[in-house]
């Protein structure tokens, strides 16, 4: 029988704070038994194994960003939309550094297509579609604000930008100055 007072839902949020207090990668059954003090057999009621565990913080880390995203945006459109949507993933990356890195977690597609991750792409689109972008464009400004978003924020908290100047909140605003202009300017193919 599992111990009193421990769910799965108490587990998974207990594993998301050990991640982002001693990395993502460090965050295993065994962490989380000690974490409770108790034997991790006893969590097995509750998680299958340390991946179903990761697989379960992604999935809570990527409801967190799409809830805050969500909020984020209501409302907004074109630039303070890319604005909002850029500053949601840098702060929550920040803030979260273990939930973050769990945002990245590659999911079984079954997972991911159930996931929250299918709204990320959804609110992206939807400030695609204020810079009038189509497929195939879309899906390449999809990836490219991926890409930058995530570059930029693993750089910053690996401390890649704090031995000069300027300060990186100063790049991270041109950066989506930059995008917003590329958007609006999309090259034609």
């Amino acid at each position: 029988m599992a111990r009193v007072g421990l769910t799965t839902d108490r587990l998974v949020r207990a594993g998301a704070d050990l991640a982002d207090e001693v990395g993502f990668d460090q965050v295993t059954v065994s962490a989380l038994a000690r974490h409770f003090d108790v034997k991790v057999a006893s969590l097995y009621s509750h998680v299958r194994n340390s991946q179903d565990l990761k697989t379960r913080i992604a999935l809570l880390a990527l409801a967190e960003l799409a809830d805050r995203a969500a909020a984020a945006l209501a409302g907004r459109a074109g630039k303070d939309a890319l604005a909002a949507f850029a500053d949601v993933y840098r702060d929550y990356a920040r803030e979260h550094p273990g939930r973050y890195a769990a945002a990245r977690l590659r999911l079984d597609p079954e997972t991911a297509a159930d996931s929250a991750g299918v709204r990320h792409a959804r609110m992206t689109r939807a400030i695609l579609r204020g810079y009038h972008l189509t497929e195939p464009d879309q899906t390449h400004a999809v990836r490219l604000l991926g890409s930058v978003f995530h570059g930029y924020v693993s750089l910053e908290l690996a401390g890649g930008f704090s031995h000069s100047a300027p300060d990186s909140q100063e790049t991270w605003t041109r950066i989506v100055d930059a995008l917003d202009a590329l958007l609006r300017n999309w090259p034609a193919q």
